[in-house]
Formats: C-alpha cells, sequence, structure tokens
C-alpha cells in the first residue's frame, strides 16, 4: 500500500498546522505518511519559483500524488475557495485524470480561514470537486466525534478546519483532536480499500 499524501498549501501557517495533526492521525493508524505542499504563483512574468523550497516541505510531485494510497488536501480560504496556488497544481493534473490514477482512493479536505465565517465551508465543498473528478472517494467527518458538537473554534462534517483570529496558528484542543480524527479515518479507509 502506498503512503497517505497529505498535501496543503500555506502562508501563515495555520494550514501546516492543521496537515501536521491529520498525517500525526494517520500515523497513529498505522500509514506511512508524506506531507507535501504546492509553490507560490505569481502573475510577475521575471517571478522565478524555485525547484526546492527554501524551508518546509518538499513540493509534491505528480508521481507522489500518483503512487499514494489516499489524499488529504487542504488550503486556505481564497474568497471562499482554495488558494490559486492549489488550484494552478490541480490544473496540472490531467494526465492523472486520463490515466485514472486516482480513481477509488479515499480523500478528505481541510482549510483554514482568518474569520469565522470567512467561506470554510464553500472552500472544502469546492476542493472536493477536482477530486470527485478525479475518481475519488470523499471522507467527511463524523458526528460521532465529539468535538463537532462542542467546538466553538474550527470543525465541520465536510473536513476539519481552523479559525486563524487575529493570524494566530496555532490550533485549538478541539480543532487538534478533529484532525487527528481525520487523519485516523483516512487512513483506515486507505486500509480497507486496499490501495496499492
Amino acid at each position: 500500500m502506498g503512503p497517505v499524501l497529505v498535501l496543503y498549501y500555506s502562508l501563515h501557517g495555520a494550514t501546516r498546522n492543521l496537515a501536521n495533526k491529520i498525517a500525526l492521525g494517520a500515523q497513529m493508524q498505522g500509514a506511512e505518511v508524506i506531507i507535501r505542499t504546492v509553490p507560490k504563483v505569481s502573475t510577475g512574468i521575471d517571478f522565478n519559483q524555485q525547484a526546492v523550497p527554501e524551508s518546509g516541505d518538499p513540493y509534491v510531485t505528480l508521481d507522489e500524488l500518483a503512487n499514494c494510497s489516499a489524499l488529504a488536501l487542504g488550503s486556505p480560504t481564497r474568497f471562499g475557495n482554495m488558494s490559486g496556488a492549489m488550484k494552478h497544481f490541480w490544473d496540472s493534473t490531467s494526465s492523472l485524470w486520463l490515466s485514472a490514477n486516482l480513481n477509488a482512493k479515499p480523500a478528505c479536505v481541510f482549510t483554514s480561514s482568518s474569520s469565522m465565517h470567512g467561506g470554510q465551508e464553500s472552500t472544502l465543498l469546492t476542493m472536493m470537486i477536482p477530486l470527485l473528478h478525479h475518481g475519488m472517494v470523499i471522507s467527511g467527518l463524523p458526528y460521532s466525534e465529539p468535538e463537532l458538537h462542542t467546538t466553538q473554534t474550527g470543525g465541520s462534517p465536510y473536513g476539519v478546519t481552523h479559525v486563524s483570529l487575529q493570524n494566530k496558528p496555532e490550533l485549538s484542543q478541539d480543532e487538534q483532536a478533529l484532525c487527528i480524527a481525520q487523519g485516523k479515518r483516512l487512513a483506515s479507509l486507505a486500509q480497507k480499500l486496499g490501495q496499492k
């Protein structure tokens, strides 16, 4: 079975923190996990992106995406949708779509915003669309997770979230618990589906 891929984009650290806790949950379920990010995009003609980031997680490759057993996809909210950097990456995945490399693999989504009503749920729902086009099996987060009933910060049945009020990327206890639960659920689904 291939690794669980936790793929995210983060500018201020909140989405990266969610990614790391989801990865921890998948590892606790016994899965091999790789954490990757995507490069920034720019409208500048002379903008040159380095092939390897100066710090942080490596950039994802199409081979890593094709060979994963499951995917956790995360992005901050940008006007109720995923970031341009993440959308740009997904626009480059046509070869995987043509070969059905992601078909029947489980996936989940996660996001963060800097306000309570910053478009988190619409971001989660729209992030699912390219995954559905790839034939992935979308996993939400069930209300059997008690923190979904009590959280006053982030949390959603569509996927874990973080509310970064005053640009504070630290996750609440509820957000951390939900991330770990989502990672465990994703890894468990990959194991049950027997993806290679």
